[in-house]
Order: C-alpha cells, then structure tokens, then sequence
C-alpha cells in the first residue's frame, strides 16, 4: 500500500458519537425518532447537504409533515456546543497512525472549516496537515466514490495502492466503488457489537477493533491483491 486514507468522523475524533446523540434526542423530541443501528446505517458519512435532503424525506414519510424551518440550525447550534466540550481523539490514534509506514491523509464529509477545527481542537491535524481532503472538494460526497478519488489524485497514488480506513456504511460503499481496499474500523464508541459485520456486508475487506491491530491490518494488504 502507498497511500493511507482515513475518514475523521468517528475514526480519527468521536464526533459520531456526540452527533448522534444530539441528533437522535432532537428527533425524538419532534416525533420522529430513529432506532439508532437503522439511522447510523442511513446517515452516517453522508456529507451535510445529502444529510439534510435524506432526512427530510425520511421525516416526511414518518410524521406527514416536514422538518421544522430551524431544525438544522437548532442541531448545528446543540451538535457545535457538545463538540466544543467534548470531542477528543479516538484512544490511541495518534501513537498508532505514526507507526504506519504508508503515506496519510483524511478524506471527510465535513466542511473544511470545521473539519479543520476538529483535528486542531484535538492536536492530530500536524498528523496530516496539508493532507485534509474535504466533500466540499467533489460534486458528490460519500457514498459516491468521487472524493477518496480525489485524495488519491491529489497524493499521487493509483486506487489500488490505497488503503481506506472508514467507520460508516456509507464510507465503506464509498471506498469499495473507488476501487481501493476498506478497513472498518470499530473502535469508536457509537459502534455497536455488530456494528463491523455490517460494514462487512457493505464491502469492508477487514473489520479492525482497535488501533492496536491497524497497522498490522495495513500491512496485510501489501501484497498481491
């Protein structure tokens, strides 16, 4: 493998964790609660704007009414002040990401500017700076494949040198159309017991647990495919 892509939601920070939360308490409060393994499946990893537009068709088709006008401001508010106090690094992500021999970068659904923010607020953005590929980038955000594309393109490696490391459905169908080997990676605390076996179904080559077995994981893909 040349070229090490890692998803930041959920992988790198546990920013799933604290989304999800907010957003499921805000949605239940509205009358449009989601078990929460169906709402990971269906929204996480999407970028904002494909976000919003799923959910509001979903939320239609549950209540008959749509979305109140300020409920993404309302969440963008909650989600922006539990991230203020809360968001850290996912347990040992910095200790393992320096012992893979590859070449790096992040490749995210977040908007540049706050995806910035949470590797700086975090102190892992030197791990990749200026490697910090953002949906913003592409025209189509994950599951589309068009940005791990672009992070290939912009580090100069082929899709078959590259490794993606994604914690969400949505990413892992991502990885797999870019043509590029997927770990699912499980280690955040918003994944359930069987949260790696659908990542499996989704097309993920590897489930990894921890960060403690990533690097090895990453090796076992240098060789033939």
């Amino acid at each position: 493998m040349k070229l090490t892509i890692f998803d930041c939601d959920g992988v790198l920070v546990n920013s799933e964790e604290i989304y999800l939360a907010a957003e499921l308490e805000f949605l239940e409060s509205i009358g449009a609660g989601f078990e929460p393994k169906a709402y990971m499946q269906s929204f996480m990893g999407l970028s904002p704007s494909m976000w919003e537009a799923k959910l509001q068709n979903c939320v239609e088709a549950k209540t008959g009414t749509p979305l109140p006008r300020d409920f993404y401001a309302q969440i963008d508010h909650i989600s922006t002040m539990r991230l203020e106090a809360d968001l850290a690094e996912i347990p040992f992500a910095r200790q393992a990401i320096n012992k893979i021999a590859t070449l790096r970068c992040v490749a995210s659904s977040t908007p540049s500017t706050r995806l910035r923010w949470k590797l700086q607020h975090v102190g892992l953005i030197d791990l990749f700076d200026p490697h910090i590929f953002s949906a913003d980038l592409v025209a189509n955000g994950k599951p589309a494949p068009d940005l791990f594309l672009h992070a290939a393109t912009a580090m100069n490696a082929l899709p078959h040198e590259c490794v993606v490391v994604e914690d969400s459905v949505n990413g892992v169908i991502a990885g797999k159309a870019a043509g590029m080997r997927v770990i699912g990676f499980t280690a955040g605390n918003h994944c359930s017991a069987n949260h790696g076996e659908s990542l499996m179904r989704s097309g993920a080559d590897i489930i990894v647990e921890n960060y403690d077995d990533l690097a090895a994981a990453i090796e076992r893909f240098a060789g033939p495919r």
